[in-house]
């Protein structure tokens, strides 16, 4: 009875899997499985020399005794492993590997959005420069400037977007399992998963935001910069190495509430779509689009006001540095409330929902992409670790 027990659980768990990966589209799946073989052999390597044995570990061989087979008799366990248990054994450097590939795709694929969305939060826009709609910008960004142009700035986005997400997956998972351990053994904590991920996003800012300033000024309209580097060596020269950091404190006012909002959401939504936490492409992508749609939607009054002090738009109709109280040019936005009073006088109410369309419709795929490839990577790179250590096993 024990026996037919446990090789009904494994059929069903096989079962499972089985059907999931249907779950995803041909051409999805495609471009999945093209980029895990091009990225497998590097992150294997990488995790094999990163992890150590996970201290405690078991030797993975389940030992079944039937009855009237005599004790030394055993059978190694070929199956893969529960998911719910991958967390406890993937190692921190499987997470940073899963989290970097992850940032990566999502930030380079869904780049051209993010240009228009920085536009289109423009206080001030050149005529030429005013769109309708997301659509709308992308066509004539592409007839009026170039094929590429939506692209410029991606090489800066992609050397932030790696190390940022290594850091900001690795101490989400850490803290979420540590802190879930202590507020509420054994079940979801919304309070740990909301910790987790505004501890997560310190990190994750802190490496993101150089990239963020150079990508954004590189996305305006007739930016004078003419690419990463000579942006880079403007920005150190006239403004300092502060520049780089100026809208830090606004980046984290904007991304610890919209983090908390993102990961409490995702969490529940698992909770609903995928109570037994196995791994599920549909559910994670579900998930992560409707996350990071609300928590778009809720803080774009805080994106518009980073897009400002980052870009340092020029504006007609304040106060001028060294003027007194008369109008003309104003070029430096100096904080958060700085910012709230500039978008405030020159766009009111409104103003603080520029851009929102574009934002959502970034972060709905962008969340998506993230978290589906992130599971992807985390759960195939701890089942083949756990192969290889069967495989060990039985020589």
């Amino acid at each position: 009875m024990e026996a037919d027990g446990f090789l009904r659980r494994r059929r069903m768990t096989a079962e499972r899997a089985g059907g999931d990966s249907g779950v995803a589209g041909a051409s999805a799946g495609a471009e999945v499985r093209w980029l895990g073989g091009r990225i497998w052999g590097v992150s294997e390597s990488l995790v094999g020399s990163l992890s150590p044995r996970i201290g405690g570990e078991t030797e993975i061989k389940t030992v079944i005794q039937f009855s009237g087979v005599p004790p030394e008799v055993t059978f190694a366990d070929t199956s893969e492993p529960d998911y719910e248990g991958l967390p406890q054994g993937a190692s921190t450097s499987t997470h940073m590997v899963a989290g970097a590939v992850a940032g990566i795709m999502e930030h380079c694929l869904m780049f051209p959005i993010d240009c228009v969305k920085t536009r289109m939060q423009s206080l001030q826009p050149e005529p030429a420069a005013r769109y309708r709609n997301v659509m709308d910008a992308l066509r004539r960004i592409i007839t009026t400037e170039g094929v590429w142009r939506p692209m410029r700035g991606l090489n800066a986005t992609a050397v932030g977007a790696g190390p940022a997400h290594a850091l900001y997956f690795a101490c989400y998972e850490k803290l979420k399992k540590s802190l879930g351990d202590i507020i509420h053994p054994g079940a979801n904590s919304h309070l740990a998963n909301g910790t987790a991920g505004c501890v997560a996003t310190l990190l994750h800012d802190a490496a993101m935001n150089p990239s963020e300033v150079v990508k954004q000024r590189l996305q305006m309209y007739n930016s004078p910069y003419r690419g990463v580097m000579d942006c880079v060596r403007a920005v150190w020269q006239r403004e300092g190495p502060g520049a780089f950091y100026r809208s830090y404190t606004t980046q984290l006012t904007m991304n610890v509430p919209f983090q908390v909002l993102h990961f409490m959401t995702y969490e529940s939504l698992q909770e609903l779509l995928n109570p037994h936490r196995q791994y599920n492409p549909s559910s994670h992508m579900v998930s992560g689009a409707l996350a990071g749609a609300i928590a778009a939607a809720a803080t774009t009054p805080l994106d518009v006001c980073k897009t400002l002090l980052n870009t340092q738009e020029s504006l007609v109709g304040l106060p001028a540095a060294g003027q007194g109280g008369g109008q003309g040019t104003h070029r430096h936005i100096t904080g958060l409330a700085h910012a709230f009073r500039t978008v405030y006088r020159l766009g009111g109410l409104p103003g603080f929902f520029k851009g929102v369309q574009a934002r959502v419709i970034y972060q709905m795929p962008s969340t998506a992409i993230s978290w589906s490839v992130y599971e992807f990577f985390k759960y195939g790179i701890t089942k083949h670790q756990h192969e290889k250590r069967i495989a060990q096993g039985e020589k």
